[in-house]
């Protein structure tokens, strides 16, 4: 497999030891896409894979997936016009107050997600959205914090990509509900910070629904032999633009019909 190949590339190693650095010792390092512009998607799944390698090494277990970069408004934000892809270890899920020095957060920005919670796998090719659905326990509302190790947000889908789809912490709500039923597309979001409305947004705003989204995670990842494991976390894209996050800050959002979820940073 490519990946295989791509991941004892000696260009790839080095890189990925690069931002593990930056992500353990809280610096930013130079746009890879700029540096390097040779390398394509394949390299920078590669670099990625070399970077959770590492965390695992380091005693992290994964424990989901996620999607990034689904929004137009999120697009536009950031000038990456496709989708991204990362994933989730044990200590990105945070149960209480997100502590930005110990979590090691450079330039955290927040955004509220749908989460998926699977009770069966998943594997491309061929992955619809409806069996998505299928094999989903429970989805629930989340605060992803975003966070990138590339200086001044300056990505490409390639920076993005090789820095686990720029993925800091993730926060899930209290209470979830069974997907079956739900009127996904349709289902809103609004969002506060200290207090005031901040944003607001629907499923659809990410591929017209999130379980289309998760699908197109399924798909791809299973281009290069990654399933989505049952009981895993997935999270399928934020619904409104992202807000940076600094210490004192607290967001809440109330994903309507479904419940809420508070990221309170000190």
């Amino acid at each position: 497999m490519v990946v295989n190949t791509l991941v004892g590339d000696a260009l790839t190693q080095s890189l990925s030891e690069e931002l593990y650095g930056a992500l353990r010792t809280g610096r930013t390092v130079a746009p890879l896409r700029l540096r390097h512009p040779g390398l394509g998607v394949d390299e920078a799944y590669a670099i990625s894979l070399g970077l959770l390698a590492r965390r695992v090494a380091d005693g992290e277990r994964v424990i989901g997936k996620k999607i990034g970069v689904t929004s137009k408004a999120v697009q536009d934000m950031l000038g990456v016009h496709q989708p991204d892809f990362g994933f989730l270890t044990d200590r990105m899920w945070i149960r209480g107050e997100i502590d930005v020095a110990r979590a090691g957060l450079i330039q955290p920005r927040a955004e509220a997600e749908i989460a998926f919670l699977l009770r069966e796998p998943l594997q491309g090719p061929g992955v619809t959205a409806e069996q998505v659905i299928a094999a989903t326990s429970a989805i629930a509302p989340c605060f992803e914090i975003v966070d990138s190790r590339i200086a001044d947000w300056n990505i490409g889908i390639v920076d993005t990509v090789a820095d686990n789809a720029s993925c800091g912490v993730f926060v899930l709500g209290d209470t979830c509900v069974s997907p079956q039923g739900v009127d996904l597309p349709n289902l809103r979001v609004t969002v506060s910070k200290n207090g005031r409305p901040l944003s607001e947004g629907l499923g659809s705003a990410v591929q017209g629904s999130p379980a289309a989204a998760v699908a197109w995670l399924a798909n791809t990842l299973g281009a290069y032999g990654v399933a989505l494991e049952a009981d895993e976390v997935i999270l399928s894209g934020s619904l409104v633009p992202l807000e940076p996050a600094a210490a004192g800050d607290v967001f809440e959002m109330t994903l309507h019909g479904v419940g809420g979820c508070a990221a309170r940073f000190v």
